[in-house]
């Protein structure tokens, strides 16, 4: 284990928790209120998705690649449909939400959230494919561990601006749910 992989999983934790840390972003905006517990619970959830995805591509690459092959193509439209859903629905709950109430981090937000972000995550492990299991490993904890830092930045930054900004911050929640979809669908595409 050298430097340069340690730098090297660290550059991709920083890539690919960005998505993640949007994410914790408009969550932090609409929920200016929430409690460590739940900062913890959404950091962890997008850190765990994020060590898992690269581990799962890095499985696929040498058991079953032919049919993930044919699935790929379909990734960036999934990631998009589920971010779009979920900014929708931000959005309008935060419409209809006349009281201070905040959003709720359900456990079915938590993994739709984790998945639609971390998906991209998937192709690291092709590009990580040729390392045994152990570094591959390695790599995916480390991205795992800046994702989590990322995200939990993420909430404390979206936290601070949510108590400014009050009901709009729900609404630039979604907004911005919506936009990561779009981004990972348009990158995909170009």
């Amino acid at each position: 284990m050298t430097a340069l992989f340690i730098g090297n999983a660290i550059i991709f934790g920083i890539g690919l928790a960005m998505d993640a840390f949007s994410v914790s972003l408009a969550n932090g905006l609409s929920n200016p209120n929430m409690g460590k517990k739940n900062e913890n619970l959404l950091a962890l959830t997008f850190a765990f998705f994020q060590t898992l995805m690269p581990l799962i591509g890095w499985f696929c690459v040498h058991t079953i690649f032919i049919l993930f092959e044919s699935v790929q193509k379909f990734i960036p439209w999934i990631a998009f449909l589920v971010l779009a859903i979920l900014g929708n629905k931000m959005i309008i709950e935060s419409k209809n939400n006349e009281s201070d109430e905040p959003i709720e981090l359900t456990f079915k937000y938590l993994l739709i959230s984790g998945i639609a972000t971390s998906i991209d995550a998937l192709s690291v492990g092709f590009t990580i494919a040729e390392l045994d299991f152990f570094y591959a490993l390695i790599e995916s904890l480390i991205i795992g561990v800046v994702t989590y830092i990322i995200c939990m930045a993420g909430v404390l930054i979206g936290r601070k601006f949510g108590t400014r900004l009050k009901k709009s911050a729900g609404i630039l929640g979604g907004i911005i749910l919506i936009l990561v979809g779009l981004e990972i669908l348009i990158s995909h595409l170009l």
